[in-house]
């Protein structure tokens, strides 16, 4: 058999396995349209960790509809993390853009850019990983996302399933966690506070410093700005 028919071969299984992934993720996304994911790609990794450490671990983790999450969490998390949340289609490209620049200012990468859709994307299917193929994947699955569900189903499970602690998930447990309160009662400054938290929950979760502090009031003051669907 020629050599070239052995590459198209090649070539047409390569696509055929492209096409059974992407209606692998398209399936989970359509589904979670309607039902809520009991556990996500991140939750799993996070628990596996812990249970290193301690078989009997649990994440501390419990669903709540997006009415019994405190207005003022999904304004500070918008104001924090994606102030275009309601307007864009799922990438920020002016924010990547700045954060290209910073991180080139800076000469190693110390901004994101990534909007809510594109961290639920990579929450929800993928992992903490820094890689061109991960990336590939949560842009095809945050694309997916935005096609599929509107602006407060996605805010609703990024809420439910965003980690803000060593083994704590949402918004819910967030809550209880820190401030002993349901998620439904956070103050605007308890909202603020954990917001700022999200870059790096299991960090600022040992050590909250002032910076993080001062961050904390100024996401407070724009929070009155922030559009919530």
């Amino acid at each position: 058999m020629p050599v070239s028919r052995y590459i198209k071969r090649a070539l047409l299984l390569l696509l055929l396995l492209a096409f059974v992934w992407l209606l692998w993720l398209f399936g989970h996304i359509l589904f979670w349209k309607w039902f809520n994911p009991s556990e996500t790609s991140f939750m799993s990794i996070r628990l596996e960790e812990l249970r290193e450490k301690n078989p009997k671990a649990e994440l501390k983790h419990q669903w709540v509809p997006y009415e019994r999450i405190s207005v003022h969490l999904k304004r500070a998390v918008i104001a924090a993390e994606d102030d275009k949340f309601v307007d864009h289609e799922g990438f920020d490209w002016e924010g990547i853009q700045k954060a290209i620049e910073k991180n080139q200012k800076k000469g190693k990468a110390v901004a994101g850019g990534s909007t809510i859709s594109q961290q639920l994307a990579k929450n929800l299917l993928l992992s903490p990983s820094r890689s061109y193929w991960r990336k590939a994947n949560e842009a095809v699955i945050t694309i997916m996302i935005e096609l599929s569900w509107d602006k407060r189903r996605i805010l609703e499970v990024y809420l439910n399933s965003v980690e803000w602690g060593n083994g704590v998930f949402g918004a819910e447990a967030a809550a209880r966690h820190y401030f002993n309160v349901p998620a439904a009662q956070l103050s605007a400054a308890q909202a603020a506070r954990i917001a700022v938290m999200l870059p790096n929950p299991r960090k600022f979760e040992k050590s909250y410093s002032a910076r993080l502090t001062a961050h904390a009031a100024r996401v407070q003051s724009r929070m009155q700005y922030s559009e919530v669907p």
